[in-house]
Formats: structure tokens, sequence, C-alpha cells
């Protein structure tokens, strides 16, 4: 069962992909926000040739566990996303995500440019390997 992990963001949706047996989280790639018609049927047709069976979306809460305004970005994304997919969608809290693959990329020596391009996939696959991580522990 293949999982498809999302950091939605505002300029970009990043995407990371987990192997067949639902284990561990790779990254994917990265949508440039075209619009809502546009990302969603971008994600539809990658759910549909890999064979993905779940996605799972970080949401975004506020430290204190409040929902600010992103939370409701995500959730009006979701909500334009279902009608296009027969598959669940899952939210994973996805509080400091961004902010540790941030450091990861720094600790990497990866350019800030270049960091700016690939934050949101590296933060797809944290959250998706937190969710992989969380529910496979469940399962033992």
């Amino acid at each position: 069962m293949r999982y498809l992990g999302i950091d939605f963001g505002s300029k970009r949706i990043g995407l990371a992909i987990s192997d067949e047996l639902g284990v561990i989280a790779g990254k994917y790639g990265t949508i440039e926000r075209k619009g809502v018609k546009t990302d969603t049927g971008k994600i539809a047709a990658i759910v549909q040739e890999e064979n993905v069976r779940k996605i799972i979306i970080g949401f975004p809460r506020n430290m204190d566990g409040s929902l600010g305004g992103s939370a409701r970005k995500v959730e009006d994304f979701i909500k334009a996303l279902q009608p296009h997919l027969d598959i669940p969608i899952e939210t994973w809290d996805e509080r400091l995500s961004t902010v540790s693959a941030q450091k990861v990329l720094i600790k990497g020596d990866v350019r800030r440019k270049k960091r700016k391009k690939v934050v949101d996939q590296l933060a797809a696959v944290i959250i998706l390997q937190n969710y992989l991580d969380h529910s496979n522990i469940r399962n033992v």
C-alpha cells in the first residue's frame, strides 16, 4: 500500500511517497501552485500513476494546538481534492516539520536559493515518515 505525503504551502506543494510496504517515505517532487483546479488535477494524476491508496496531508496547528488560517486553507484544499479521488485523505499534525526540514538542509550545507526549492518536499517526507512510523508502531 503506497501513501502520498503532502506539505501544502502557499507557493508550492511538497510531495513524498512511501515504498510499497508503507514503511519508508521518500521524496517525490514539488508542484508549483497554479490554482486549485490545476493542483488537484496534478495530485489526482499522481495518485493514479503511482497506485496510491491513502493521502497524508500535513495539518498546520499553532503551537498551542489551535487552528489558524493555514489550517483552514488545508481544509479547503482537502474539500476540493476529495471529489477527484476514491481514496481516503488523512491529516497529520505537521507542527515544526518545515522547521525540521530547514535545519536538515542547513546542516547539509544546502544554499538558501536551493533550500527554497526543496524544503516543501523534505517537509512532506518528514510528515509522511512520522505518520508511517506512528502507524507501524500501532500495528506491531
